[in-house]
């Protein structure tokens, strides 16, 4: 028990080490992590993922489309009327405006998310509604910008694009940008997946004065929850429920267009027929997704009845029915629920002025190598000169081993929260070697070179001394990396946050236990 409290550093070096082999190796231990070799993945033997620098594909860099006006005094329970005029003056969709109203201390601002207008433009509206903007600038709010990562990175999610990471970046002058990456992909096939914003709206097409309509009733954001396609008695659906703060205006519009008078509503028109819903010549329900329709149907004699009795408002769910499940239909069904589900966009990205960067998983395949390659040089030189310094293998080897355990639990951390690795991320492993062999030297030199060490007191206090120089100097490593790693600059940042990460395990376990192993080495008892 004496010897495990003595060396329980070791243990801890140990320990961490067998964690490292179940994150690296055993299939689906990290969260996300796949068996399989899939876009972003490194390889079927680890689960280590690869940015696109090292597997192949896009980065994309792109502004977000839209004018602001700051300083706008708007009160809540005015900004959806002061939305619909500004979008009526300007004669934009009046999904392409955001109103915030203020808080307590601050002003209200108004978006539009479209290149058709301009700074005066949107002054001037707004002042023609009563509003005096202090500031109307190119650009959108820090809400939206947030909204917009989350929007894209479920869209990429709900296309398939494995290893697609989001997040949103600054250029030196404050501009900011929305950074997309996706692993595996062309530009032209990462740029037509955002260019469609996601748009789902509801229409419901009647006949009025002769002539056939299609009135909204819903939006996409009114939908409280898309189920996922299921079937009953034969026929394959998607159950839908409607936010209760819109339900009450969708069953009184049912009620007007005359989907609600207890009767079933026999739509003719099929999705096959119509790329468009002002084609479509019969009363139907129709839900689309950016223009298109996803959904062609009838209203049922239930659902038709609850909205002419009022009761669809208090539980405000019904099912899009896409027909026969053997038929087809659940196909469609599935479908119809991603298409329902698709993010969003608040607002589109300026691909005119976007920053692209595309690599071909062939020249990726050479940066592996070559990365490999640089990394065992770098170890077989870092073994090389600390032979040669001190001529003892009882003391080199463990040192080389050490300095080897702590890439490899860094590489662990790595594997664990699926972290892409890219070229820059390499370039911090290599620098956590060097940095690593030094402090050991540190160690062994303060340790070795001052005399003889003939008790454990002496030991402790020779290396207490080598541990202050080596924390100063981790400390001074850390100071120095932190901007680079809280700011977005790209891969500075990913290089940062290995070389910081890398150096704290560096201090409190891995220089430790090399002070153990030493201790164990070189102690005279005598």
């Amino acid at each position: 028990m004496s010897t495990i409290r003595d060396n329980w550093r070791i243990g801890l070096l140990v320990v961490l080490l067998l964690a490292s082999s179940v994150a690296l190796f055993v299939p689906g231990t990290p969260p996300g992590a796949s068996a399989d070799d899939g876009a972003g993945n490194a390889s079927k033997l680890t689960n280590l993922q690869y940015g696109i620098q090292l597997s192949g594909g896009t980065r994309i860099r792109a502004p977000i489309v839209g004018t602001t006006a700051e300083g706008v005094d708007v009160a809540a329970n005015d900004s959806t009327q002061l939305a619909e005029t500004v979008a009526a003056e300007l004669g934009v969709d009046p999904i392409d405006v955001e109103v915030r109203s203020g808080g307590p201390n601050q002003n209200g601002t108004v978006e539009v998310f479209t290149r058709n207008v301009t700074d005066e433009e949107l002054r001037t509206t707004l002042e023609q509604a009563g509003y005096s903007p202090t500031t109307v600038r190119d650009g959108v709010t820090p809400a939206t910008r947030s909204e917009m990562v989350e929007s894209v990175t479920e869209k990429i999610q709900t296309s398939a694009l494995s290893g697609g990471r989001v997040q949103e970046v600054s250029s030196p002058g404050g501009r900011s940008f929305i950074s997309i990456t996706a692993p595996d992909r062309e530009p032209e096939e990462l740029i037509d997946i955002l260019e469609e914003r996601g748009v789902v709206r509801v229409y419901a097409v009647h006949q009025e004065n002769g002539s056939w309509v299609q009135d909204e009733v819903l939006q996409q954001n009114e939908f409280a929850g898309i189920g996922t396609a299921q079937q009953q008695d034969g026929e394959a659906y998607v159950p839908v429920t409607v936010e209760s703060s819109a339900a009450e205006d969708f069953q009184e519009e049912m009620v007007r267009v005359g989907f609600g008078d207890g009767q079933t509503v026999r739509c003719t028109a099929s999705r096959d027929e119509h790329s468009s819903v002002e084609t479509i010549q019969s009363n139907c329900l129709v839900a689309t997704l950016n223009g298109e329709p996803v959904f062609i149907g009838g209203v049922d004699s239930g659902l038709s009845q609850s909205f002419a009795d009022g009761t669809f408002a208090d539980n405000p769910s019904f099912r899009m029915t896409t027909g026969p499940a053997e038929s087809g239909g659940m196909d469609d069904a599935r479908n119809l629920a991603l298409s329902l589900k698709a993010g969003r966009l608040p607002a589109p990205l300026d691909f005119e002025r976007s920053d692209q960067f595309s690599l071909s998983p062939a020249l990726a395949e050479q940066f592996q190598q070559n990365s490999l390659l640089t990394g065992l040089l770098a170890v077989v030189a870092v073994s090389l000169v600390v032979y040669a310094r001190y001529g003892r293998p009882e003391v080199a080897f463990p040192m080389i081993v050490t300095a080897l355990s702590e890439v490899f639990i860094l590489l662990g951390f790595v594997a664990f929260v699926q972290y892409p690795l890219n070229l820059s991320h390499l370039a911090g492993f290599i620098a956590v070697i060097g940095t690593g062999v030094d402090d050991l030297i540190i160690i062994a030199d303060e340790i070795l070179q001052q005399g003889k060490v003939e008790t454990g007191r002496v030991f402790e206090s020779r290396f207490r001394k080598a541990f202050w120089v080596i924390g100063a100097a981790a400390a001074t490593t850390i100071v120095a990396m932190s901007p680079l790693m809280v700011l977005s600059l790209g891969d500075l940042s990913g290089f940062a946050i290995i070389t910081i990460v890398g150096v704290l395990i560096g201090v409190l376990v891995t220089r430790p236990a090399y002070g153990d192993i030493l201790r164990n080495l070189v102690l005279d008892e005598d």
